[in-house]
């Protein structure tokens, strides 16, 4: 009995173990700005970034919900888009202040919904001078065999866009220091 609990545990870690190590396609965004890594690190470790990026684009994003936490890890979040009620709800797996790095994994919504298994969030503030920086967004994800023919992958546009927003918010309001 023992061996066949051992047999079942085993075909069922190496199968959620394959799932997870799925080759993962990415999509990245690179955008320098001139402002101190420590600052703009500020504005994405907590939730400041998806604040600002949902005031600033209102007309792609109706909501901001806070389902559970602060900003860090184990916070999850729900953007609801404009037009049409299409959501994203993601949980936040690490914020690393030292290497400013913060990943969330999507939950439901997104590519999730339209065939892909896997979606990661990850951003990555890399310190280029003491006055700058570039903001990485890429977003990691795996599409289910039966849908790689329609090519689901997720929009990176978004996270670009919020790259562009806060390169804008910080440095005007460097200047205005």
């Amino acid at each position: 009995m023992l061996k066949q609990v051992s047999l079942i545990f085993f075909l069922i870690f190496s199968s959620y173990m394959r799932a997870e190590s799925q080759d993962l396609k990415h999509l990245t965004n690179e955008l320098e700005v001139n402002v101190a890594a420590s600052r703009v690190w500020e504005l994405y470790r907590h939730l400041g970034i998806s604040m600002l990026t949902a005031q600033q684009l209102k007309n792609v994003i109706q909501n901001v919900q806070v389902l559970e936490g602060d900003g860090g890890v184990g916070t999850m979040l729900k953007l609801t888009f404009a037009p049409g009620n299409l959501s994203y709800t993601e949980r936040f797996i690490e914020v690393n202040d030292e290497k400013k790095v913060k990943v969330a994994k999507g939950l439901e919504g997104g590519c999730l919904a339209i065939g892909c298994s896997v979606q990661i969030v990850r951003f990555d503030i890399v310190e280029k001078t003491s006055d700058s920086c570039i903001i990485k967004s890429d977003i990691a994800y795996a599409v289910k065999e039966e849908f790689e023919a329609n090519d689901p992958k997720p929009n990176i546009q978004l996270l670009a866009a919020a790259a562009q927003i806060a390169k804008r918010f910080l440095e005007s309001s460097k200047n205005d220091a």
